[in-house]
């Protein structure tokens, strides 16, 4: 433990999860054709409907596409002109993770994320890590500030939002578990936009699911138990999907966990208390994906046997993880999805993805670039009125 900034600081609850980065020359995914994954295994949350609804939450993905990255430094000259982390370092987290932290601690937040999207076209490892890093600037510029507010008025939503979870993981590790019942209502409650559930309170919320899975030591059941405590039904479903998603992150090296079990592919959600389980299901096909090596027909076998109600959510939480493992490449995100064995399948699947691509570059120009290359014309209708219902949470 250390005290920086006047905050205590558990420094081993905070150990970032390391996605696995995987690249594959030739054909990854069964009868898919050539599709390259630069950023395999990157599930995040978004928030539930504010109301109550038949149709599934959703789960998008983390990344930005690399040729959307144009960065220059404050003084307008190109940003990141400096290796780093090489050569035997390249792989290794924790030297990227030092670079960043001294990056926040010297130059501020703004330089740390110029630096990473300058980074972000050229580095391959930087692609499958983005999430997670911008936790470790989040939790550092956390040390920065007095409150959560001010903290996110300072952020950067690059790589879906890791940088509010991040800041949420310090703040969170400074009320202590102890203090958690009293104060976990109190921790999001200044945040702008609380009233029509904004993106900003729902990153807040989410990122206390993140914190509690580390100040619990990954104990699943535990963390959905302070999820509850939380004022608000919306309010406690987003909180689980920051509890599963760190689950689900797991890579065995630094950041471990007993809710996942190779043998059962479908397990937490199985044993989750109800209220829960449509949340778990919004994770757990990129679990599953990892363990059969991006199969994707193995997966659509595997949302078969999940229970009826929640059978919709896997199919479409596959399509998310469509979007996710091609970079949201239409052609291979279409193609993943036809895998899908009828109508129903298939269009739970195509519901994911376009849902997965607004998420991913938040504009609906690439969306509709999806929805337009699908064929048949009930597929193309489901794609468009998803489209325009989803871009207009954002």
């Amino acid at each position: 433990m250390s005290l920086q900034g006047g905050r205590i600081y558990h420094m081993k609850f905070f150990v970032p999860a390391i996605v696995l980065l995987v690249l594959v020359a030739g054909v990854l995914f069964l009868g898919v054709g050539n599709v390259v994954s630069l950023d395999p295994f990157r599930a995040i949350s978004m928030p539930p409907a504010p109301e109550a609804s038949t149709t599934p939450e959703f789960v998008p993905t983390s990344g930005e596409v690399s040729q959307r990255v144009e960065v220059t430094s404050d003084d307008g000259k190109p940003a990141a002109s400096t290796e780093i982390c090489i050569p035997a370092d390249s792989q290794n987290f924790e030297c990227y993770e030092k670079h960043y932290i001294l990056l926040v601690k010297e130059k501020g937040i703004a330089a740390a994320f110029n630096d990473l999207k300058a980074r972000y076209p050229k580095n391959s490892y930087i692609v499958a890590q983005c999430h997670p890093l911008t936790h470790v600037i989040g939790r550092e510029s956390a040390l920065k500030f007095e409150n959560v507010s001010d903290a996110y008025a300072e952020g950067d939503s690059f790589c879906w939002s890791g940088y509010y979870h991040g800041v949420l993981e310090t703040f969170l590790s400074e009320v202590g578990r102890e203090n958690l019942v009293a104060e976990i209502n109190n921790i999001c409650a200044g945040i702008e936009g609380k009233k029509r559930y904004s993106f900003d309170y729902y990153n807040c919320v989410h990122g206390l699911g993140h914190g509690l899975m580390a100040i619990t030591e990954t104990e699943l059941f535990q963390s959905l138990d302070y999820c509850d405590l939380l004022r608000g039904d919306w309010e406690q479903r987003s909180c689980a999907s920051g509890v599963f998603m760190e689950n689900v992150i797991v890579d065995n090296l630094n950041h471990f966990t007993k809710y996942l079990k190779p043998e059962e592919p479908l397990y937490p959600c199985t044993a989750s208390p109800e209220k829960h389980k449509e949340t778990c299901y919004l994770m757990q096909t990129s679990y599953i994906l990892k363990m059969n090596n991006g199969d994707f027909a193995d997966t659509f076998a595997w949302c078969r046997k999940v229970e009826g109600a929640y059978r919709a959510t896997c199919f479409q939480s596959l399509g998310r993880d469509a979007s996710g493992r091609t970079s949201s490449d239409v052609a291979a995100s279409k193609r993943l999805c036809l895998l899908g064995a009828d109508h129903f399948e298939r269009s739970n699947c195509v519901v994911g993805a376009v849902k997965d691509f607004i998420s991913y570059f938040h504009s609906d120009r690439e969306a509709e670039q999806f929805c337009a290359a699908l064929e048949e014309p009930e597929l193309i209708e489901i794609c468009r009125s998803t489209k325009i219902s989803y871009y207009a949470q954002f």
